[in-house]
């Protein structure tokens, strides 16, 4: 069966929820039996997302292959089971670094090189190979219809339609009917005019999603639909909820998916939303509430703490536990004190990169290790924990990380490089130091030992975790640490590098190098998030007796 495209672009302002709306949207579909996939276009120059602040763009999202990519990748794979790759996040500095070393090795025979054809022929090409083997791809431009950046994507997309059969292609435009308080009344003139500057580039939007904190009348759909050349049923008023999940549902209350479905002339079965009711029933019948701290150095946008913030939540929903969850700036720690931890049942501290807020989360830890809270360690999370470890139970003063101090007398989180070295052994060096000072991304086997409370959780003994960073535990320097309480729980599967920690004098303190966020969904939620806000929940529990 040949491929339909789906291509949603966004007007008015930015961040409308493209994402979310693209991901509720592929989540129906595939709740009909379709097989889907999403792509996201990015129009920004960097050639991924791995060297933008987070404080800038939200987190780096990363893929099972390794790609750091968009947060809206994210969204994606907590509302669809198909699974993320480097080929569903394409950048315009991508697009570019790929024309342009096509140029220099003679690819194109000497042509001069343009955005039309050979840029738009490149977005073409990536776009077409992503949706392979899918039923239903639905591709986002990411960025305002207006902004210069994003021309080239859809220029591209323009000319899909003509590549694919329009028959084939269905343009979607997300806007905003904002409500004017004087007046009392909402605006159809912004999304009028948004649809216009889609029109002066040759897309005709074929479905319109009205954005709205207010009801959007009858009257004021008709009229949306009258004005930009559509039928009344494709337009569609979505009002803001209290929560994403219950997206899906309004979508399909009103008829879209049997809208797009009609218009491929596809043949499938009904929507079957039953997972998505379980889940906003637990979502909303809770029993009780938990109060997290995430202490982390990007709390300026929360969107940095995207995939940790829901995976919080999905915990919550099998606990049937509303989380309240509290970000808290380490250097606030630092000036003022771990009176700013009291009220918490449970600690996170995420990962993160440089020396900044570093001492407040080590005084996190100490607080968390001494007062029996709860408290998991992500990445650098596991990297502090070692470190005050070191610090406060061993009284090794000069502990640290080399990210942070490079001359520091005891490295017990190094580069793979540093810590090889001190074997002195060149030819063992070069061999097992294959990471060498890369980041270390995507997928990796991890092996757990069987007497653990992380084991207990997971229920089996090999897991397959992704990852992000370059620093790692010293292996020739754990020993001591193991002695006095620490007990090392997960390894790589060829034992060289250590993945999960535990306190063995804690009720409930586990660390790991990788990030379970990323593999958290709200129907399938990670089983360390689950027992994490159970632990919550019982610290709680003893703390109010």
């Amino acid at each position: 069966m040949k491929t339909n495209y789906i291509f949603v672009t966004g007007g008015v302002v930015s961040s409308l929820g493209k994402g979310i709306v693209t991901a509720s949207l592929a989540a129906i579909l595939e709740s009909r039996g379709l097989n889907v996939t999403i792509m996201k276009l990015d129009p920004y120059i960097n050639v991924d997302s791995g060297t933008i602040s987070p404080i800038q763009h939200g987190e780096v999202f990363v893929t099972e292959d390794g790609a750091e990519t968009d947060l809206d990748l994210g969204h994606y794979e907590r509302f669809i089971h198909t699974k993320m790759t480097r080929n569903n996040n394409l950048t315009t500095g991508r697009v570019y670094s790929e024309v342009l070393r096509k140029e220099r090795s003679g690819y194109y025979l000497g042509s001069t090189i343009q955005v039309i054809p050979h840029i738009t022929n490149e977005i073409k090409e990536r776009i077409i190979y992503c949706a392979k083997n899918h039923d239903i791809i639905l591709v986002e431009i990411g960025g305002t219809v207006g902004d210069i950046e994003s021309l080239p994507f859809l220029e591209a997309i323009r000319q899909m339609a003509s590549n694919v059969g329009r028959e084939h292609a269905l343009y979607l435009h997300l806007t905003l009917v904002p409500y004017i308080t004087v007046t009392g009344e909402v605006k159809t003139k912004p999304t009028q005019h948004s649809v216009k500057n889609l029109l002066s580039i040759g897309i005709q939007p074929d479905i319109l999603i009205c954005r709205s904190d207010h009801i959007i009348s009858k009257n004021e759909c008709k009229k949306i639909a009258l004005f930009c050349n559509l039928p009344e049923k494709a337009v569609i008023p979505l009002i803001d909820v209290d929560s994403i999940y219950k997206i899906p549902f309004l979508l399909k209350k009103q008829n879209l998916d049997e809208y797009i479905c009609n218009r491929f002339k596809l043949i499938c079965n009904q929507a079957d939303l039953s997972d998505w009711e379980k889940v906003i029933y637990e979502e909303t019948y809770t029993i009780g509430k938990v109060t997290i701290g995430v202490i982390g150095k990007y709390i300026e946008l929360p969107d940095a703490y995207k995939s940790i913030i829901e995976a919080l939540k999905h915990g919550g929903f099998k606990n049937r536990l509303n989380v309240n969850i509290k970000l808290i700036d380490s250097e606030k720690i630092e000036l003022n004190g771990v009176h700013l931890l009291n009220d918490l049942d449970a600690i996170l501290v995420p990962g993160g990169f440089g020396k900044r807020g570093i001492k407040g989360k080590i005084l996190t830890v100490k607080y968390a290790r001494e007062n029996k809270v709860p408290y998991l360690g992500i990445c650098l999370g596991m990297q502090v924990a070692l470190i005050e470890f070191a610090l406060n139970v061993l009284n090794i003063k000069n502990a640290n990380s080399t990210e942070f101090d490079e001359q520091c007398d005891y490295p017990i989180i190094a580069l793979i490089t540093e810590w090889c070295s001190k074997s002195g052994d060149i030819e063992k060096r070069s061999k097992d130091c294959d990471f060498g000072g890369t980041m270390r991304v995507g997928n990796q086997l991890c092996r757990l030992i069987k007497d653990s409370l992380v084991f207990n959780m997971y229920k089996k003994e090999i897991i397959i975790e992704r990852h992000r960073h370059r620093y790692e535990v010293n292996n020739t320097l754990i020993s001591n640490i193991e002695k006095s309480g620490i007990k090392v729980v997960g390894r790589s599967i060829d034992n060289k590098l250590i993945e999960v920690i535990e306190n063995s004098n804690h009720p409930w303190f586990v660390a790991c190098q990788f990030h379970p966020e990323f593999t958290s969904t709200p129907r399938d939620s990670h089983p360390l998030f689950i027992g994490f806000i159970k632990a919550a929940k019982k610290y709680h529990s003893n703390y109010i007796k």
